[in-house]
């Protein structure tokens, strides 16, 4: 089975649409890793769009504080202003969507969290050190992971826990190859690693086969809704430099 692994949509139905254009007939199933809304315009049609997906979903930070389940005073003000209006925005049934994700599922070989296996909804891996510690929190070989919107592999190389970080090679299939790894797609809808492409991955489950991938879309079109709804001129500008 091939499995379409994406993370961090917030709430970038144009780039969500992107990459499910970018990958038609690739996959069978979707894995998604959480964040499915904050910051951007279309919390409620990026979760009607997942929905008709065969799929699972766990829950992220923003899922989290739309739903009043994160103490907010520990974000950004533009983050704030932003979670505000998400949680206006979102129909009841997509809140109850988002009430219902689990933090972490295990499948298979895979271990999937929003964060990380550690603190599932809130962690951020941005080294290897931090990975390191990681790998006595999840038992299966792989665990995939969101949340920093930055594409990565971090692999324990050796039996004393020694952890490297390996730059993603996109549109290559890479053989995963038996040691321990935490893997990040990227994001679909808010990249942070100086590139404003949309990011994600094709897995096939069988083989252990793993491709990440980046698509460009149409950022003009997302921010002109962003203005339309007054969200934060930060939050609007990023998107064109990816960070």
């Amino acid at each position: 089975m091939r499995v379409l692994i994406i993370s961090d949509i917030h709430a970038n139905l144009t780039a969500f649409e992107t990459v499910l254009a970018d990958a038609r007939n690739e996959w069978e199933y979707v894995w998604c890793l959480g964040d499915v809304v904050g910051y951007g315009p279309d919390p409620n049609e990026c979760v009607d769009l997942l929905k008709t997906l065969p799929h699972l979903c766990l829950a992220g930070n923003h899922d989290w504080a739309a739903l009043g389940r994160l103490d907010i005073r520990t974000f950004n003000p533009d983050a704030r202003r932003a979670v505000d209006w998400t949680r206006e925005t979102l129909t009841a049934d997509n809140l109850a969507y988002l009430e219902a994700l689990p933090t972490t599922f295990v499948i298979g070989n895979y271990t999937l969290a929003h964060g990380s296996p550690r603190e599932p909804v809130w962690e951020y891996i941005l080294e290897p050190l931090i990975a390191a510690l990681n790998f006595s929190h999840f038992e299966t070989p792989y665990c995939l992971v969101g949340h920093t919107h930055q594409p990565i592999i971090y692999e324990q190389i050796d039996d004393q826990g020694d952890t490297e970080a390996i730059a993603p090679i996109y549109r290559q299939r890479v053989a995963l190859n038996g040691h321990r790894q935490i893997i990040n797609p990227g994001s679909v809808g808010q990249p942070r690693d100086a590139n404003p492409d949309a990011a994600y991955a094709i897995l096939d489950v069988e083989t252990n086969q793993w491709e990440h991938r980046r698509i460009a879309y149409n950022i003009p079109a997302v921010q002109k809704r962003m203005r339309k709804y007054e969200l934060p001129e930060r939050l609007i500008s990023r998107l064109e430099h990816g960070w």
